[in-house]
């Protein structure tokens, strides 16, 4: 029986992720994925593919989802009230040419990122009205996410990756490389997810939207916020070349019904794909 293994949130979208042995899905994935983001003076969101050091910040929400605390290695840490955005103020923001709005968090966070970050930064929440439509074969919505709500990897999938890794010589990476929110283990054939069109955990149902495409994120170290490439792309372009020319690694669904997930529950797959 295929089970979930690891359940990872990223407050802070490009942050460090947070582990949990139980979570609330919603239909923007994980209670607070990617709820934050970090954008220049333009306003164009950071990633790690420019700006790997995102990699060392951890941010924490509390628990009553009304503070932030961000910490990073030689700083003291930030603590600061969540603006929830009820006011008409918003920010600009883009991300991949489109552009939305957002709330800012205000000059506390921003000068605390721009010391971390080396350049002026500002963080920004989805606000309340935020009604983002993804795309692909199930359509759904995510907060900051780069597309669908929920990106799931499974441990066969990785093990097959990482014996081609060994294989030519080279040192395996972890699964932190690829950034999933859910890792499934019990599946005995490397790429099972790409196959899932409905399937269940907990209380919760997920649709396949689409396979993750991978870009140079996985070339970090999440550990160092420091590039280390050429794994794992080097070898994933020898098996996993997409029609698009990108690689894909894992797969990306919406939520179908929200519930609780934890570590454990069995993973059920209702209805199969053909390719």
């Amino acid at each position: 029986m295929a089970t979930v293994v690891e359940l990872i949130s990223y407050p802070v979208k490009g942050c460090a992720g947070i582990p949990a042995s139980e979570a609330e899905l919603t239909p923007a994935g994980l209670r607070h994925d990617r709820s934050f983001m970090v954008v220049g003076t333009d306003g164009v969101f950071r990633s790690q593919r420019r700006d790997p050091r995102l990699a060392v910040i951890r941010p924490e929400v509390g628990a009553g989802g009304t503070q932030l605390t961000l910490s990073a290695p030689g700083v003291e840490p930030l603590r600061c009230d969540i603006d929830p955005g009820a006011g008409p103020a918003r920010a600009a923001v883009e991300m991949f040419g489109t552009p939305y709005r957002a709330v800012d968090q205000g000059a506390d966070a921003a000068d605390w990122l721009s010391e971390v970050l080396g350049a002026p930064s500002r963080l920004v929440r989805v606000p309340p009205e935020h009604n983002r439509v993804t795309d692909g074969l199930t359509p759904g919505t995510s907060g900051f996410a780069d597309s669908s709500a929920v990106h799931l990897v499974s441990r066969a999938t990785l093990d097959d990756l990482n014996a081609r890794i060994s294989a030519a010589g080279r040192r395996a990476v972890p699964m932190s490389r690829f950034r999933p929110n859910l890792v499934v283990d019990g599946w005995p054939e490397p790429g099972t997810e790409d196959r899932a069109r409905r399937l269940t955990a907990g209380d919760c149902a997920l649709g396949f939207t689409k396979l993750a495409i991978r870009c140079a994120v996985a070339l970090v170290d999440q550990d160092t916020g420091t590039k280390a490439g050429p794994e794992p792309l080097r070898t994933l372009a020898t098996y996993r070349r997409e029609p698009g020319g990108g690689v894909s690694f894992g797969a990306k669904f919406a939520v179908l019904r929200t519930g609780k997930v934890a570590v454990g529950d069995a993973f059920r797959v209702t209805d199969w794909g053909t390719d």
